[in-house]
């Protein structure tokens, strides 16, 4: 009889007899695949149950081995990243290449390969003719991927979740042995020798495939949810005070989303608003020297950056309150140039993936936007572009037409550039299907929607305060982030719990990138008191010296001070005082702790 056996190198077949012991057999299994003894091990089964091994001294056929049947050989140390690389890529339907390393998915990614995912029904008294045991038609439980199942929710549900998508490529017969998530290119492939490079040859070989565009059937989030009102409320101020849009980076964290099968969430609890330059009709980006730095802070507290936000918002009635009501399905709901800005973002935070021979496919980064609604009100909608979206977008594919904000342009090759050819399908004025060339194209066949709501019990992951501190980068506002601020707000906040006052997102980024005495370096305890709300941790990075500089800064600013005793901002003692940094109240100059005159000025400290 001939025995399968796959390993990370592949399937190979073994000729063996079914009274042939196990000893002889693993003997020919070493053989063929060049594995010294004991320099691997043999399972029935892929998830490494049921281990053959030369001392149970039985034959083939005593342990029901027989004709065609399938072993699995998982190499032993030293090479164990093969091993390790088997066991998560082959159990999930990918052989990868020996020597490449696996990849690590998501926290979140890793929960649902777990889960079982199926869509369990209830007995159907009507229908089902069986006992309470038995299943049948009308009750036996549902795949994931059901797309009657999806349609009949309530909203329905275009989109199934990518998990989802993935049970569905990896079901059937062969678990999905040979499924591969291929990234889509719209590059000449290097290398081809047969030719001079373009533009004076090209040949199928390295000629990239032409696109038809088509909606995809699967979204990488499912659900968009800020944690309260108040973080979407102080965000919309800017635009309330100056009528200029506003953009921002939403930080949170991925969680099951399980009002779909496999979903996943992206919660936000906090949006950081970078420097930029905006206007009643357009919003410029700066250069941000802190991008890296709030990146590394918010991973600290255990969020991410998952998504960005801005506003396209015009007012109608002053006196009411209300917006103007222009983003439908008789105008458009993203432009070309927003779908362009937001490929651009997915690219640059690709969704790690086991099935992707590259490590990686399509992207969670979401977009929010918040632009006036059906009632004339504020409402935020969420969307993500498809994964076609993102091959044109990284190929600079990709072109938005000036006078249609709802048109984008493939472009046309050029001697600098082949593009290939993109197509989208479409339906004449007879109903007959049509393909089209995108150009121009309606960037409807890019866009994925997703919901985007508030909990109807509000979460908080940072304290909210009457008189919040100010949000970075509003300085055209006239609120800046200084000591003066930082005093005003200590001596403004009520709560005699220091870790409610000091528990916010943009207070903890001021104290780290200030210029006068940033905490980058000395952070790292109160940071972890706030992402596991520890008081106790809190009290004990209060006592630093670091603190005590900080209270002593907040004492030179001029403001009154009377209500920071209540959780110890002035109650420090005089030798943590003394021994502080202090500014000179004459030119603003830091001295040294324990210096009586100003380096700067000379004048006397008061």
């Amino acid at each position: 009889m001939i025995i399968r056996v796959q390993s990370p190198e592949g399937v190979k077949r073994i000729t063996a007899a079914k009274r042939e012991t196990v000893a002889t057999f693993l003997k020919k299994v070493a053989k063929e695949f060049g594995f010294r003894n004991n320099g691997f091990s043999v399972y029935v089964n892929r998830n490494r149950t049921g281990e053959i091994t030369a001392s149970q001294n039985k034959s083939l056929h005593l342990l029901k081995i027989k004709h065609g049947d399938m072993l699995f050989l998982f190499p032993s140390s030293p090479a164990g990243s093969s091993s390790e690389n088997m066991d998560t890529s082959i159990s999930q339907g990918l052989l990868r290449p020996l020597g490449v390393p696996p990849v690590v998915e998501d926290e979140i990614d890793q929960y649902l390969i777990k889960q079982d995912g199926k869509i369990y029904r209830n007995r159907d008294q009507q229908l089902c003719r069986h006992g309470p045991l038995g299943k049948c038609v009308h009750c036996v439980p549902l795949e994931p991927f059901d797309e009657d199942y999806l349609n009949h929710l309530e909203p329905p549900v275009k989109h199934m979740s990518f998990h989802a998508y993935i049970r569905k490529l990896t079901g059937g017969a062969d678990k999905g042995k040979f499924v591969a998530l291929e990234n889509i290119s719209c590059k000449i492939k290097s290398g081809c020798e047969g030719h001079p490079p373009w533009p004076e040859g090209i040949c199928t070989k390295c000629q990239p495939s032409a696109i038809t565009l088509n909606r995809q059937k699967y979204r990488h989030v499912d659900n968009i949810m800020f944690e309260n009102h108040t973080l979407a409320d102080r965000f919309l101020d800017f635009w309330r005070k100056t009528g200029n849009q506003h953009f921002g980076y939403l930080y949170g964290r991925y969680t099951e989303h399980k009002d779909i099968p496999l979903g996943i969430r992206a919660e936000v609890a906090a949006i950081y608003e970078p420097p930029q330059i905006g206007t009643q009709n357009s919003l410029e980006l700066l250069e941000d020297p802190k991008a890296e730095v709030v990146d590394e802070i918010a991973a600290k507290l255990g969020l991410r950056k998952v998504g960005w936000i801005f506003t396209d918002l015009v007012s109608e009635d002053t006196r009411k309150g209300t917006v103007r009501y222009s983003r439908n399905k008789d105008t458009y709901f993203l432009s070309a140039e927003e779908c362009i800005t937001a490929g651009n973002f997915q690219n640059r935070h690709p969704n790690i993936c086991r099935l992707s021979p590259d490590g990686h496919f399509g992207s969670k980064f979401v977009t929010v936007m918040a632009t006036g609604g059906p009632d004339n009100q504020v409402h935020f909608e969420g969307y993500q572009v498809s994964n076609q979206c993102m091959a044109l977008v990284r190929d600079e594919c990709l072109l938005p037409c000036r006078d249609a904000p709802e048109l984008g342009y493939a472009k046309e090759s050029s001697s600098e550039q082949y593009v290939p050819d993109v197509f989208y399908k479409d339906i004449d004025k007879f109903g007959n299907e049509i393909t089209q060339l995108a150009r121009p194209l309606p960037v409807e066949y890019l866009i994925i929607d997703i919901t985007t709501t508030f909990p109807k019990d509000p979460v908080y992951t940072f304290s909210i305060s009457q008189n919040p501190f100010p949000i970075e980068n509003r300085d055209v506002l006239g609120e800046t982030q200084d000591f003066h601020s930082l005093a005003t707000y200590l001596s403004q906040n009520t709560s005699s719990v220091f870790l409610d006052v000091i528990s916010d997102f943009h207070l903890l980024l001021f104290l780290v990138t200030n210029e006068v005495m940033p905490l980058q370096d000395s952070i790292s305890l109160l940071l972890e008191a706030v992402r596991t709300r520890n008081e106790e941790l809190a009290q004990t990075w209060k006592k630093s010296e670091q603190w005590a500089t900080i209270e002593q800064l907040c004492s030179t600013v001029g403001v009154p001070l009377s209500g920071l005793h209540e959780y110890g901002a002035m109650g420090s003692s005089t030798h943590a005082a003394s021994s502080a940094m202090w500014a000179c109240q004459h030119c603003t100059f830091m001295n040294q702790p324990g210096t009586d005159h100003c380096e700067m000025c000379s004048l006397p400290r008061t």
